[in-house]
């Protein structure tokens, strides 16, 4: 069972969120809000909650700055947002969950779901909010550090350092400059969306990888990587791969 706080300055917005995880999460049994961040530090200390809603964009602190000021987190976090491309993009890659307003009430359930799988997984809040936090402190989105979430823990990584990803149906492999490989159970479609800025082309349904590591690109439809791996192109992926190598596409 589930304790949640609701943090957001808007009071029509906590209203509406709750009412909405009354009518469709069932696991959450209480449900606190704040609508002063001021006061939020204080009954996050004496209510405990299990996961947090948390506005970003509020008067004096933000949502960031407020989770920054804690001493510990103890607890989940569900950004809900408005806006802010940049903000979500860095959530995103530190493998933490948002809504944006207004927000859907299946998209909610999916969220509360996600928690609850992360949950039983044990992965570590703190050290994913501490990788967003450091993320945010980014001037470009080409130095942010992807969050891949594991059973031992989560490992946070350059997207530069990256050879290329494989989908195994719900999880994804990760091949790495230094030799390593990593599992996460994310798709490879969700990797292709995060990763879609940082110079990464899906080539296959099975197979996303990073423009600098292409070596060499054959008409057959193959690319050959710098490791020497070799790997397939699929027939609707050839003309579009080809055109971004080779032709005047400002790529």
């Amino acid at each position: 069972m589930i304790k949640a706080l609701i943090i957001d300055d808007e009071s029509a917005a906590v209203q509406v969120l709750r009412l909405m995880l009354e009518r469709h999460v069932p696991a959450i049994i209480e449900i606190r809000d704040c609508t002063k961040p001021e006061e939020a530090p204080a009954l996050i200390a004496s209510y405990q909650p299990d996961l947090v809603f948390q506005d970003i964009v509020m008067p004096g602190k933000n949502g960031f700055e407020l989770l920054a000021s804690l001493p510990a987190i103890h607890f989940d976090i569900i950004f809900t947002t408005a806006y802010n491309e940049y903000a979500i993009q860095a959530i995103r890659f530190s493998a933490l969950d948002y809504l944006l307003k207004p927000i859907n009430a299946e998209e909610l359930k999916n969220a509360v779901d996600r928690f609850l799988a992360k949950r039983n997984q044990q992965l570590e809040s703190e050290a994913l909010l501490k990788n967003l936090l450091q993320n945010l402190e980014q001037k470009k989105q080409e130095n942010f550090k992807l969050a891949i979430p594991g059973v031992s823990g989560s490992l946070f990584v350059s997207p530069a350092n990256i050879i290329r990803l494989e989908g195994e149906g719900n999880y994804t492999r990760f091949y790495m400059a230094d030799g390593q490989k990593l599992v996460s159970a994310k798709t490879l479609k969700e990797y292709e969306e995060i990763l879609k800025a940082h110079r990464f082309l899906r080539i296959h349904k099975s197979h996303l990888v990073n423009r600098s590591f292409i070596r060499n690109y054959l008409k057959e439809g193959f690319v050959i990587l710098t490791d020497q791996t070799n790997l397939p192109v699929s027939r609707q992926r050839k003309q579009e791969l080809a055109n971004i190598l080779f032709g005047n596409t400002g790529n």
